[in-house]
């Protein structure tokens, strides 16, 4: 029993401990980022977390930072259905848009194909980018619900 009252005083830095991140700055400008603050250097918090609640303690649910007030507007279920198909139509719409871009801008390549590469790198880019925009489209639409 003795030993375990010993030990409780050496567990007590570890479960208080708070980690905090300083960026400190020299006289010469050399930067450094540390967790303990450094005599001697300008240093300034970039991010503070607070201990851990204690063990023994029941953990509360945390309220929200901003809670939402209570005049505020709510949308009814039907309403948001709306809204979202409104959304996959217009996603559908640019896809379709993409995709026919896309179509024209590797016919506009393979119609300059023997031309000099440095012709050539903008229609490419151009072919990269409505890919890159498909991709993404096809993404977005695989997100929605």
């Amino acid at each position: 029993m003795k030993k375990a009252l010993l030990a409780i005083p050496l567990l007590l830095p570890l479960t208080a401990a708070a980690s905090t991140l300083y960026k400190c700055t020299d006289d010469s400008g050399v930067v450094l980022y540390t967790n303990q603050k450094t005599p001697k250097k300008s240093c300034t918090v970039l991010s503070y977390q607070s201990p851990p609640a204690p063990a023994g303690s029941a953990a509360r649910p945390r309220a929200a930072a901003t809670p939402t007030p209570g005049d505020f507007p709510r949308v009814s279920g039907s309403e948001q259905k709306a809204r979202d198909s409104d959304r996959r139509a217009i996603l559908d719409k640019e896809l379709a848009n993409e995709l026919q871009s896309l179509e024209s801008a590797k016919k506009t390549l393979s119609e300059a194909g023997s031309q000099a590469p440095e012709k050539l790198q903008p229609l490419r880019d151009t072919v990269a980018l409505h890919q890159r925009n498909v991709e993404a489209l096809k993404k977005e639409l695989g997100n929605l619900r």
